[in-house]
């Protein structure tokens, strides 16, 4: 009986667009779910009263269990077990040889039935797996005979805590629940294609491609007399360049066919060309069509650096990504994952380190396609080494990422572990143990793929173990002050053959600023290093750091990213680096966070709404001209009559040009070491009240142009006394409030920082849970100020904004 787990996958490298009698359905609506146990399969199996318990939902399919409660301020996020169910029509069944359900992931333990047959499970909550469910299907309809027959999918998924399980809870991000990925029906003939990997070389000119096709079958046994595969190569255009086709004695052998290509159009971060081959098997029981995208390029990390991509010097202009977003959490429908890696290329990225697990194939194809290159690693993180089930997990994530995602033009390192160096989840922690084991995965990995490169980060006494190592560096978050970093970095240049650094940035809360960021830093010493260490991501104890001590502003963190990239434009030697992270997300270590329980180093918002900081690295990285005065989320700026205050403009053009309120005051070219905003910066005189400014930026016969107001406010205030509301706008039912912090004597305190809460009684809810600067319940104020959306869902509600030791504010909305 086919009923066991299938580990190398059917869809491994493929287009879901399958031609011949190959057919495959994403499964997005019919889903039910139960959060929480059930006694057994059989709860989900009954009929008529009995059937009143549990209580299922219905949903609609990528699904996660803690789709709001991530950021929750008051509950912890659920661990535990979840039930979905999905019926299995006529319709579904029509033609089919053999069935199979086809997860691209699930979190983090899966058990699958068909009505009570157990089929099989899988462990591990991002590598892609599938069930053959032919025989449990046939024998489901022999014991249910009728002429509607629905047949019922009944999978468990759960999350519970488990130390002989990766990733560790000690991990910085959510270890989530549910079905998080799509999950596909596959129909296929009886013997099938398994999975295609794609090798390529080029020769040192760079004239000529040699591409070997490796296929391996399923179901090999069930076919017999003459079987045939026709393989055929097209190029980016669409035009057939290549086909063959091969007699195959026997499908349990591995087919393997060679072709050369002449002048290959070679894929790059700028030119990503995308090849395909198209292999199709025909046998008695049918036909069976494959196809994979590939790519021909070569890469080299030079001992010490640089890195070379087809032979030129490439710096690595990376960042980061956790599968997490605002009111879907790892459940990121397809559509919002290519919007955030649009994103990334818009802001000039070139490479990825995906943090920290196997992550959907859709986020791989994007880069393939986008021109991203990708480190990508499994979730060994944190917590030290466990016993057999423990290390058997690693090896299985690492073998089906490596088999998975092989074909991928993008992916150079195949990472190995995360922070291995941090201890907590075993009485013992041995690091010649962790040696030991980091050597096996890393001798493993060589053997799966012997192109790519091996990586970790932050576990030194491993950095000799992998072929690229990356430390910790935090200068001017952690530990240590931002212009320490370039010393830092070449420490470890020197240290290592290939020094990439990946993690380095600085905690902002959307929407706050500051007149004067380095105010009270004078405390902070430098010279002891950069390194994150025990409990320095925690918000209290330990030496003075900018990320204790700091104001968490978007001004600071500005500051830090401008400095890091005018310093990395001198750094001929250095491979790259990569920013963390992306995207704000969720984590259930930071609950004190301005915003509870997530980690707001993003440059972007949860919900991509986006920082300050998005373009300051656009004017570095971007080829596309741009300009952006800072303080667009800066309403008001403050200080004394006639005091000169400075205003920023980031932009990638060689000149610009600043008006306020309409005056010139002057023009200024960009200097990428003239810090800070690259020499284009001007001191003002603000008048009292709104202020008015303008850019226009040029380079070439090219400008652009960008523009903002400001109050400017020299009022002095008191500390805060009371919370006011405005209205500022309303749409569809939704309306969005602000509230605002004022002294004793109603002067607007622009600086102040207090958490505050927001409720809500009446016809209408709270839009919270979202983990954003406009989505959360309970939230520090970013200068002075906090916003919520309400959707009315009748006539009036009451929302009120509550702060210990501050008058409490309220304001009556009334549907109109």
């Amino acid at each position: 009986m086919k009923s066991s787990i299938i580990s190398l996958l059917f869809f491994i490298t493929i287009s879901l667009s399958i031609q011949a009698q190959r057919q495959s359905e994403r499964l997005i609506q019919g889903w039910e779910y139960v959060k929480g146990d059930l006694g057994g399969v059989y709860e989900a199996l009954r009929t008529g009263k009995e059937a009143m318990l549990p209580v299922w939902t219905n949903i609609e399919m990528p699904h996660c269990f803690n789709q709001f409660d991530a950021v929750d301020p008051d509950v912890p996020y659920y661990q535990g077990p979840g039930w979905y169910r999905y019926f299995i029509t006529d319709d579904q069944l029509v033609n089919q040889q053999r069935m199979l359900l086809h997860f691209e992931g699930a979190g983090q333990k899966t058990k699958l039935f068909v009505g009570d047959q157990f089929v099989g499970e899988h462990v591990g909550g991002y590598d892609e797996f599938s069930f053959d469910i032919t025989e449990a299907i046939q024998k489901y309809k022999k014991i249910n005979v009728s002429n509607d027959l629905k047949i019922p999918i009944v999978i468990r998924c759960d999350n519970s805590r488990d130390l002989e399980m990766i990733p560790s809870d000690l991990s910085d991000f959510n270890i989530y629940g549910g079905l998080y990925r799509y999950v596909n029906l596959i129909k296929v003939p009886d013997a099938s294609i398994q999975q295609i990997h794609v090798e390529t070389s080029i020769d040192e000119n760079y004239k000529k491609a040699e591409v070997e096709i490796r296929a391996q079958f399923y179901n090999p046994e069930n076919v017999e007399g003459e079987n045939l595969i026709l393989c055929h190569i097209f190029d980016a255009k669409g035009e057939k360049i290549q086909e063959e086709t091969f007699q195959l004695d026997n499908l349990s052998d591995e087919f393997k066919a060679n072709f050369s290509i002449n002048k290959p159009q070679l894929w790059s971060t700028d030119s990503p060309t995308l090849y395909t081959i198209k292999a199709t098997l025909k046998t008695d029981s049918g036909e069976d069509e494959l196809s994979t995208s590939f790519g021909i390029r070569d890469f080299k990390f030079i001992p010490h650096g640089p890195f070379l991509l087809n032979g030129e010097r490439l710096f690595l202009r990376g960042t980061h990504r956790h599968e997490d977003h605002a009111g879907y959490a790892a459940a990121m429908p397809e559509n919002l994952i290519i919007q955030e890696m649009e994103m990334m290329k818009e802001m000039g990225v070139n490479f990825i380190r995906l943090g920290h697990y196997q992550q959907s194939r859709i986020v791989l194809d994007a880069c393939d396609r986008l021109g991203i290159l990708v480190w990508e690693e499994i979730p060994w993180c944190r917590g030290g080494l466990g016993g057999k089930t423990y290390k058997e997990q690693a090896r299985r994530m690492l073998t089906n990422m490596v088999n998975q995602h092989y074909n991928h033009p993008s992916v150079i390192i195949w990472g190995l572990g995360n922070e291995n160096d941090w201890p907590g989840d075993f009485p013992e922690f041995d690091k010649e143990k962790i040696r030991s084991f980091m050597s096996e995965l890393n001798e493993l990995a060589h053997q799966l793929d012997d192109e790519r490169k091996t990586a970790i980060r932050r576990c030194d006494f491993c950095s000799d173990i992998v072929d690229v190592y990356s430390p910790s560096i935090w200068a001017g978050w952690y530990r240590g002050k931002y212009t320490e970093y370039t010393k830092v970095s070449k420490e470890w240049n020197e240290k290592v053959d290939a020094f990439l650094h990946v993690e380095w940035g600085a905690s902002n809360h959307a929407c706050r600023h500051s007149e004067n960021p380095d105010k009270g830093l004078e405390l902070i010493s430098g010279g002891d290093g950069a390194d994150e260490r025990d409990g320095d991501f925690l918000l209290s104890g330990g030496a003075a750091r900018v990320s204790k001590d700091g104001d968490w502003s978007e001004t600071y963190a500005t500051n830090l990213i401008d400095w890091h990239l005018k310093e990395q434009e001198k750094m001929d030697w250095h491979i790259g680096t990569a920013y963390w992270p992306f995207k704000d997300f969720s984590t259930p270590l930071r609950p004190e966070n301005p915003v509870p329980y997530v980690n707001q180093k993003g440059v972007v918002e949860r919900d991509f709404t986006k920082k300050e900081s998005f373009y300051v690295f656009q004017s570095y990285w971007s080829e596309k001209p741009m300009t952006y005065i800072y303080g667009h989320t800066f309403p008001v700026r403050w200080g004394e009559t006639d005091e000169l205050k400075m205003v920023k403009v980031y932009s990638n053009c060689e000149t610009a040009e600043l008006f306020l309120n309409g005056v010139s005051l002057g023009v200024k070219t960009r200097n990428s070491q003239d810090f800070p905003a690259a020499g284009l910066r001007w001191m003002v005189n603000f008048k009292e009240g709104e202020n008015h400014l303008k850019v226009v930026a040029r380079i070439g016969d090219v400008s652009v142009t960008d523009e903002i107001s400001q109050i400017y406010q020299t009022s002095k205030w008191k500390a805060p006394s009371m919370l006011t509301f405005d209205e500022i706008g309303k749409a569809n039912q939704i309306v969005e409030l602000e509230v605002k912090a004022y002294d004793e004597d109603a002067v607007f305190c622009p600086d102040a920082k207090n958490q505050i809460r927001f409720a809500i009684a009446g016809d209408g809810i709270l839009l919270d849970n979202l983990g954003t600067s406009n989505g959360s319940r309970q939230i520090q104020l970013y200068n002075g100020r906090a916003r919520i959306r309400v959707r009315l869902n009748g006539e009036k509600a009451i929302v009120s904004a509550m702060s210990q030791g501050l008058k409490s504010g309220f304001v009556e909305i009334i549907t109109h």
